[in-house]
């Protein structure tokens, strides 16, 4: 045998044995104190959960055997949660720059902003988020940036653009005719809906918004007055789902909501004027609302500094209470709930805030804290990654002091995040 054909035995034995031995798995224990168990909603004590290549492996008890060679992460006298999920999210969107502020800055600008907030957000213990709206594309290109370890943010499901008619809550309608607005985003018919659909898909959107009624800090609209036809969302939402996307929904007014449900749209965001039928056609049709019912103290008390119209201040005025009743009214009656903020439209990294409301307003803690994480995964379709501490899923925990099932403030002071078995942050 020559020397080249005994360096190219050696070489193809050495490829050979490192195909047969399998490489070292990155596997990492976490142990605490508690374990909130989302699917069952019970505390479990002494908790073990080892996690292998990101994900899940097992979820045990302290004293269990642990594989060799894994890093053991104690957190002491912390509960571990799942990560938690914001079903609504403006990732590109600054709450103290509102109405013609936002004209002081380049479009390139709001990605910079998108950037700050995904880690505000991640920090936060939010660990995936839906974003629901956002111009150029970005809510796709900060997902990108995140899954290439360019920067630290949560799971993105994109939407892209928000879906609309002329002149409605999805359009620019602050400025007179002497001002044209590019309409990316703007259809006036179900085939042309139908394209834009197509067209947001094609680009990257996971999920399709559409704005059906009037809204709040759109200018020269009824906050809920429809929009679009009932021929057009059916159009929406037969596209969409024959793409594999679930449609969300911006409705506040009971008109809009009801004909989006006879659609049959996935989730309803904000549904603050649902009425009886509404709750009906929601259970009817397996549809979840997503009521951000934080918003309205934020708005009232610092909408005007940030620049929000004044008739979109008066709107508020209007819906915000009435939509804290709609969500009493909707949990009563056994419509599915998730957690969603609007974030963008108050301050990133304090989604955890609408926590105390949902309680308030009829929830018991382990039911809003289901909303965020169990209830999110099944409208995301995703029960199989995130939104629990189980077998298969990533490993996405976070952890707080003290017992987030008696006291939901607790989930305002993360003490301990991780993301795919990588820690992102610790106190």
């Amino acid at each position: 045998m020559t020397m080249r054909n005994r360096i190219a035995a050696a070489v193809t034995a050495a490829a050979s044995l490192a195909l047969a031995t399998p490489a070292m798995a990155d596997t990492v224990v976490v142990t605490a104190a508690h374990m909130i168990d989302v699917l069952k909603g019970t505390e479990v004590d002494a908790p073990q959960i080892v996690i292998k290549d990101g994900r899940i492996a097992s979820v045990g008890h302290k004293g269990d055997a642990v594989p060799a060679g894994a890093k053991t992460i104690d957190l002491g006298d912390e509960t571990l949660l799942p990560g938690l999920i914001d079903m609504h999210v403006h990732l590109t969107v600054d709450p103290t720059i509102s109405g013609y502020k936002a004209l002081n800055y380049t479009p390139s600008f709001w990605m910079t902003v998108g950037v700050a907030n995904a880690k505000k957000t991640l920090d936060a213990g939010f660990t995936t988020v839906r974003n629901v709206g956002s111009e150029n594309y970005d809510d796709v290109g900060l997902k990108e940036g995140i899954e290439k370890g360019y920067i630290e943010g949560p799971r993105i499901v994109p939407a892209t653009y928000i879906l609309g008619v002329t002149g409605g809550h999805a359009d620019a309608t602050e400025f007179p005719p002497s001002i044209t607005t590019d309409e990316y985003n703007i259809a006036n018919s179900p085939e042309a809906f139908v394209a834009l659909v197509r067209k947001v898909h094609k680009y990257g959107a996971e999920v399709i918004k559409v704005a059906m009624t009037g809204g709040v800090l759109s200018k020269g609209d009824s906050v809920g007055a429809e929009q679009v036809s009932p021929e057009e969302i059916k159009a929406i939402v037969d596209e969409a789902h024959r793409l594999g996307m679930r449609v969300a929904v911006h409705a506040h007014g009971t008109q809009g909501i009801n004909d989006a449900l006879r659609a049959g749209v996935d989730t309803i965001e904000h549904a603050s004027l649902a009425d009886e039928e509404s709750f009906k056609l929601a259970k009817e049709h397996g549809a979840w609302f997503d009521m951000d019912i934080y918003d309205d103290d934020y708005i009232l008390a610092e909408g005007e500094k940030n620049g929000v119209f004044p008739e979109s201040m008066a709107k508020e005025k209007m819906v915000g209470r009435k939509q804290r009743e709609t969500f009493r009214k909707a949990h009563a009656a056994g419509v599915k709930m998730l957690f969603g903020t609007d974030a963008g439209v108050y301050p990133h990294g304090t989604n955890a805030l609408q926590f105390v409301k949902m309680v308030k307003w009829g929830m018991t803690p382990i039911e809003a804290i289901q909303a965020a994480t169990k209830n999110a995964a099944e409208a995301l379709d995703r029960t199989g990654d995130v939104g629990a501490i189980a077998p298969g899923r990533y490993g996405d925990l976070i952890a707080v002091k003290g017992d987030p099932m008696q006291d939901v403030t607790t989930l305002q002071h993360v003490a301990f995040v991780m993301k795919g078995g990588k820690v992102v942050e610790r106190e």
